[in-house]
């Protein structure tokens, strides 16, 4: 556990550093892709690490959100978007691992190239089942490690340079990790090459 937290806590100012200019790398993740996702976002919505708040401007009508994420740094910068959204949205600084809100809060959660910087990923995506109603859905818009041979391989070899500059893994297998979180993946869409995926899935 201690090991845990210690790079939670590293990973966090590496967040916070970062947030000064994440905006710019957050640019990988087209509008239309983040419009495409979040179409299936409905009512009470929980976002996991809402970051800058860049998904603030395209939630659907109806849609009541709250954003956390474990990075004052990032939570200041989406607090300066909060008139984009067309929806409510309420922010507040929480860790992904261990959520404050009781068993089945929300409709909807969702979480955007998120799964990759969590420490304990199957944690976290334990903790997005067990926040979300046993009949809503997990909307998961991820990076994951690539199935192609050469390009997997290359991917865990820039591994250490992505976690040591911005705390983000980019060989993550998120699809394996909701599966064993006890999500049930209801379909699995390649939008960017076979490297990022939009996931939904159920509780």
């Amino acid at each position: 556990m201690r090991g845990t937290e210690e790079l939670t806590e590293k990973i966090r100012r590496r967040y916070n550093r970062a947030a000064l200019f994440y905006d710019m790398m957050d640019r990988m993740v087209s509008a239309d892709l983040r419009q495409r996702a979040l179409a299936h976002a409905s009512g009470k919505v929980l976002e996991i690490g809402v970051g800058t708040g860049a998904n603030l401007p395209f939630y659907p009508a109806g849609c009541d959100v709250t954003g956390i994420d474990f990075s004052p740094g990032m939570l200041a910068k989406a607090r300066g978007k909060l008139h984009l959204a067309k929806v409510p949205v309420t922010l507040y600084e929480m860790d992904a691992q261990r959520m404050a809100f009781a068993d089945g809060t929300f409709d909807t959660v969702v979480a955007t190239c998120v799964f990759c910087s969590v420490p304990d990923p199957v944690k976290g995506l334990m903790e997005a089942r067990r926040v979300c109603k046993p009949t809503g859905k997990v909307i998961l818009l991820e990076h994951v490690r690539s199935d192609d041979p050469v390009l997997g391989r290359i991917m865990d070899i820039l591994h250490p340079v992505s976690l040591y500059m911005v705390g983000a893994n980019i060989n993550r297998r998120t699809v394996e990790n909701t599966m064993i979180a006890g999500l049930r993946p209801e379909s699995v869409e390649n939008v960017k090459g076979k490297i990022v995926k939009l996931i939904i899935a159920t509780p």
